[in-house]
C-alpha cells in the first residue's frame, strides 16, 4: 500500500475508511432480507427496491460493473508484476522478460478457472486467496521491520511542487478506498448462505464480515505503517517490489500475491459473468449452456488482460478506480439506499451518520479519480507499450 501522505493524516484516513466501510457493509448485510420472505441476492435488486425498477438498475449496475471490471484489470496488473518480481528474484541472471508476457501468463489461468459455474464452485480458490493475503502481508511488514529504518530515509512529500503533493494526496485516498471492495459482491456471497426465520443469513454473514475486517486491519495497517516508517516516501506502490532481501522470502511472498489475486479475480468476475450471460440469453435469445459460457467468459478474460497490458500502472489504477467506482458503491450508495428504505427521522443519529458518510464518499468520488488520472498520465508519458 502506498503512503504518500504524512503519517498522522494517513493513519486517520485508514481508520476512518475502515470504520465507514464496516458500517456500510453492515447495512448491506441487514438489507439483504429486510423484506419478509424475499432475499435481495444482487446489488441491483436492492437498488431497484429502493429507487424503482428502471432507475435502480441504472444507478447500481453501471457502478457495480466499473468496480468489478476495474478490479479485474488491477488484479491482472498485480498478478503480472508479482510474477515478474518472483522470476527476477529466483533467477537474477536470466534474460529480462517483458511485463506483458507475465500478464499474459497470469491471464492464461483465468481462461480455465472462469469456466467454473458459480460462487460455490470457487470456494476453494477463495479460501486460498484469503490465506495468501494474510500470509504475504505478514511477510511484507515483518521483512520490512527486520530491515530497520533505512539510511537517509525521507518523510517529506514525494513531489516538491504543491500541486503535485495535492494530486498525490488525492491518489492516495483512492488507494485506500480500493482496499475495501467487498460491497459489490457481498449480497451475492450472502445469497449462498442458507436462511430460515429462526436463523437468518445475516447472523453468520455478519460474523464473517467482522472476521474479514479484522483480517483486513491485520493485513493492511502494519504494511502501511511499517512500509512508510522504514522506506519513507521511496516506498513503491507494492511494498514487495521495494523489498529485495531475504530473497527467498520475498519471492515466496510475491508468489502468494499471485495466488491471492487469482482468487480475487474470480470473485469479482463471477457477477460480471452472470450479467453478461443473462443479457445474451434474455436480450439476444442465445441458448444457455457450455458453449455460451466458454465464448462469453473467454472474451471477458481476454478483454481485461488486453487492457492490463496496455495500462499496467498499478498506483494510478488504484487511485482512479478507488475513487471513481469504489467510493460510490462502498462509501455512500448503501447509505442512500438505507435512507430511502428505512427513512430515519431527520437529524436523528442514524440520519446524521448516513449523511456524513454520503458527503465524505461524494468528496472521495470527485477528488480521488483526479489524482489517479494524473498519475496514469504521468506514468504513460514515459511508458513504452508492450514493454
Amino acid at each position: 500500500m502506498k503512503m504518500t501522505i504524512n503519517l498522522g493524516p494517513g493513519v486517520t484516513v485508514l481508520i476512518l475508511s475502515w470504520i465507514i466501510t464496516l458500517y456500510t457493509l453492515w447495512q448491506m448485510v441487514e438489507m439483504h432480507e429486510m423484506v419478509p420472505g424475499k432475499r435481495f441476492d444482487r446489488y441491483h435488486e436492492l437498488g431497484q427496491h429502493a429507487f424503482g425498477e428502471k432507475l435502480g438498475l441504472w444507478i447500481v449496475v453501471p457502478q457495480q460493473l466499473i468496480v468489478e471490471v476495474g478490479s479485474n484489470i488491477v488484479y491482472m496488473v498485480t498478478g503480472g508484476k508479482s510474477l515478474k518480481k518472483f522470476h527476477d528474484l529466483v533467477c537474477p541472471d536470466c534474460k529480462n522478460i517483458k511485463l506483458t508476457y507475465f500478464i499474459m501468463i497470469f491471464g492464461s489461468c483465468h481462461f480455465v478457472l472462469s469456466q467454473l459455474p458459480n460462487f460455490n464452485s470457487i470456494s476453494g480458490v477463495s479460501l486460498a486467496a484469503a490465506v495468501m493475503s494474510l500470509s504475504y502481508s505478514t511477510i511484507a511488514w515483518v521483512a520490512s521491520s527486520a530491515k530497520g529504518k533505512q539510511t537517509g530515509v525521507s518523510y517529506s512529500y514525494k513531489d516538491t511542487a504543491t500541486s503535485g503533493t495535492i494530486f498525490n494526496f488525492f491518489n492516495a485516498l483512492g488507494d485506500v478506498a480500493f482496499a475495501y471492495a467487498g460491497h459489490s459482491v457481498v449480497l451475492e456471497i450472502q445469497a449462498t448462505i442458507p436462511s430460515t426465520r429462526e436463523n437468518p443469513s445475516k447472523k453468520p454473514m455478519w460474523k464473517g464480515v467482522v472476521v474479514a475486517y479484522i483480517v483486513v486491519a491485520i493485513c493492511y495497517f502494519p504494511v502501511a505503517l511499517a512500509g512508510y516508517w522504514i522506506f519513507g516516501n521511496s516506498v513503491e506502490d507494492n511494498i514487495l517490489v521495494t523489498l529485495e532481501k531475504p530473497r527467498w522470502i520475498v519471492a515466496t511472498a510475491n508468489l502468494m500475491v499471485v495466488v491471492h489475486v487469482i482468487g480475487s479475480y474470480q470473485i469479482f468476475a463471477m457477477p460480471v459473468f452472470d450479467m453478461i450471460e443473462t443479457v445474451l440469453v434474455k436480450k439476444f435469445r442465445l441458448p444457455p449452456g457450455l458453449t455460451l459460457r466458454l465464448i462469453a467468459r473467454t472474451a471477458y478474460v481476454a478483454l481485461t488482460m488486453s487492457i492490463a497490458i496496455c495500462i499496467p500502472f498499478f498506483g494510478g489504477l488504484l487511485g482512479f478506480f478507488g475513487g471513481f467506482a469504489f467510493a460510490p458503491t462502498t462509501y455512500f450508495l448503501p447509505c442512500i439506499i438505507w435512507l430511502a428504505i428505512k427513512k430515519p427521522r431527520r437529524f436523528s443519529l442514524s440520519w446524521l451518520i448516513n449523511w456524513s458518510c454520503i458527503i465524505l464518499g461524494a468528496l472521495l468520488t470527485v477528488l480521488a479519480p483526479i489524482g489517479g488520472l494524473r498519475s496514469i498520465i504521468k506514468s504513460a508519458s514515459t511508458y513504452e507499450f508492450f514493454s
